[in-house]
């Protein structure tokens, strides 16, 4: 048996087709441009290409894209006061503050200043507390991306059981209310969890975001699964040439697994589609008219 491979960017363009049209709609019928300010603090190389691989989509959407480079010599109260200013800018409905930041910026200070209806990351304690107790709010884009791939490959996720490896609140926890929200049976493990291999082998749908390299492995899965690889891991290939691998050991997956999200390929194309999702709901709901439904 080989895993079908599930090919998050071709899910990932439709769903940026679907959203260029809703983004242009917007401007023809409310006169509303959907804005997306990107900020970037020091010059750590990855998070400038993160921010590249977000302001270039933003604007090939029809949106307005503002990038925000500042020096890592950047004061916290500096930083606050930018915020503050994109928070009254009429021309920006989305906020993101690319993370991680310099250790003497406090990163929950800085999410938490952000306008809950511009938090775009869906970081803000307002849109997660939202997110837990099930009221419409802005969503982590990469765990919306996780549900979307589980979905092409699973049409219903009720009734399913669904193991989510990580629980960080940037991906594992808002991914685990989402899979709630589908009616999963969601599982929550971790480093400290009993017997991992034997819970990861009980998922119908299993998400792995750890960042360890290859962590699960191929034995770890249910013959059948739906894994989503959430890992984006350097590590030294043949030749001493650095390559990219997820948290999931690929080809042990590959003769287990009934389907699997590539690395790269997967996951992250769907994380840029939703920010951009993110963005055009924010602005339309700004407007005072209802989301689209992407």
């Amino acid at each position: 048996m080989t895993a079908t491979l599930i090919d998050g960017k071709a899910i990932a363009a439709a769903l940026r087709a679907r959203i260029t049209a809703a983004a242009s709609r917007l401007a023809t019928e409310q006169g509303v441009v959907a804005g997306l300010a990107v900020v970037l603090v020091g010059d750590d190389p990855a998070s400038a290409i993160y921010v590249r691989n977000k302001t270039a989509p933003t604007r090939e959407a029809g949106m307005r894209a503002f990038q925000h480079d500042l020096p890592s010599s950047t004061t916290e109260a500096e930083l606050l006061g930018l915020v503050a200013r994109l928070n009254a800018d009429a021309t920006v409905h989305g906020i993101l503050v690319q993370l991680p930041l310099p250790p003497h910026i406090d990163q929950r200070s800085v999410i938490a200043a952000i306008d809950p209806g511009k938090d775009v990351d869906g970081f803000h304690p307002l849109n997660a507390g939202r997110l837990a107790v099930g009221l419409p709010s802005l969503v982590p884009c990469t765990p919306q991306g996780c549900v979307i791939l589980a979905r092409a490959m699973m049409p219903s996720l009720s009734g399913c059981e669904a193991i989510v490896v990580g629980r960080s609140n940037i991906v594992g926890k808002p991914l685990a209310r989402l899979l709630l929200g589908e009616d999963a049976t969601v599982t929550v493990a971790h480093s400290r969890t009993k017997d991992l291999a034997a819970v990861c082998r009980r998922g119908d749908l299993l998400c792995v975001a750890v960042g360890q390299p290859e962590m699960v492995r191929g034995d770890w899965i249910k013959p059948g699964a739906v894994v989503i690889d959430v890992g984006q891991n350097r590590a030294v290939g043949g030749g001493g040439k650095p390559r990219l691998v997820g948290d999931v050991a690929f080809a042990e997956a590959l003769a287990v697994a009934g389907a699997i999200t590539p690395v790269p390929g997967g996951v992250g194309p769907m994380t840029i589609a939703c920010l951009l999702a993110n963005t055009v709901r924010a602005a339309a709901t700004i407007a005072g008219v209802a989301p689209p439904a992407l």
